[in-house]
């Protein structure tokens, strides 16, 4: 995902389609008490970074996990994919006399 993928993402106003997005949101929309009434994901990330940053922590500390081990899933896949393209005879130079 890019920064403006992410800035976009941030902005969502989050609609209150569970009783867990009901309660967040109407506690987070009395935190910020925004003009618009709408509450966004960014306002929510603020408000359990300021008041449950262990949470956040958590989070964050399981995608960079996740991320690193995907990392190293696709250098394992490109070395194996180069590997065998090296094995491989030069198809264009034609046969070997």
């Amino acid at each position: 995902m890019n920064t403006k993928d992410n800035q976009s993402a941030l902005a969502e106003t989050v609609e209150k389609t569970t009783p867990i997005k009901e309660w967040l949101v109407e506690y987070v929309g009395e935190q910020h008490n925004p003009e618009d009434e709408q509450v966004t994901v960014e306002m929510i990330v603020d408000t359990v970074a300021d008041e449950f940053p262990e949470f956040l922590m958590a989070v964050a500390e399981e995608n960079w996990i996740r991320g690193y081990h995907q990392a190293l899933t696709d250098v394992d896949e490109v070395q194996k994919a180069y590997s065998e393209a090296a094995e491989e005879p030069d198809q264009e130079d034609g046969p070997v006399n």
